[in-house]
C-alpha cells in the first residue's frame, strides 16, 4: 500500500498496510514519522492531528484505507527546510510549548484554521482549537495564532 505523505508517495511495509489500521500507527510505526503523537486513541485530545487534503483530522481514528489517494501532511511536512510555516515561527515567538507533547497536533490544527480563515477572531480560534493541553498553554496558543495570521495573509 502507498500513501502520499508530505508530498511524497511512500510505500508502507506489509505490517502497516491493513486498511482498517489507524493512520496514526501507519505514520509512526510504518513510516517512522514520529512527530504525530498518540494521546487518547478516541479523537478527544488532538495530539494526533494531521492534515488530509488540507483538513485537520485526528489520525488515531482515521482508517488507513480512507486516505488512499489523498494528500496527508504531518508535522514533519509543515513548512519546509529553511522556511518554517507561519504558525511554527509564531509558536516560538510566543513561547507556546511547555512540555511540548501536544504541540505537533496544536500546530497542525492551527495551520488548518489559518488555511481556511486568514483572520480568525477569538471565537473562531476557540471553535477550531479543540486540542487539549495539560500544561494550559491556551492563552499563548491564541496569541500565536493571531500573530501567525499576520504572516499568512496574501
Amino acid at each position: 500500500m502507498e500513501l502520499n505523505v508530505n508530498g511524497k508517495d511512500l510505500a508502507l511495509p506489509e505490517v502497516a498496510s491493513d486498511p482498517a489500521m489507524p493512520l496514526l500507527w501507519a505514520l509512526r510505526d510504518g513510516l517512522q514519522l514520529t512527530g504525530t503523537k498518540f494521546g487518547c486513541g478516541i479523537a478527544a485530545c488532538g495530539a494526533c492531528t494531521v492534515h488530509v487534503d488540507g483538513q485537520a483530522v485526528r489520525s488515531c481514528v482515521t482508517p488507513l484505507g480512507s486516505v488512499q489517494g489523498k494528500a496527508v501532511t504531518t508535522i514533519e511536512g509543515l513548512g519546509s527546510p529553511g522556511h518554517p510555516h507561519a504558525v511554527q515561527l509564531a509558536w516560538l515567538a510566543e513561547q507556546v510549548p511547555q512540555c511540548g507533547y501536544c504541540q505537533s497536533g496544536m500546530l497542525m490544527a492551527a495551520a488548518a484554521l489559518l488555511a481556511k480563515n486568514s483572520n480568525p477572531g477569538d471565537a473562531d480560534i476557540d471553535a477550531a482549537m479543540t486540542n487539549l493541553c495539560r500544561c494550559g498553554s491556551y492563552p499563548r496558543v491564541r496569541a500565536a495564532i493571531k500573530q501567525a495570521a499576520k504572516g499568512v495573509r496574501a
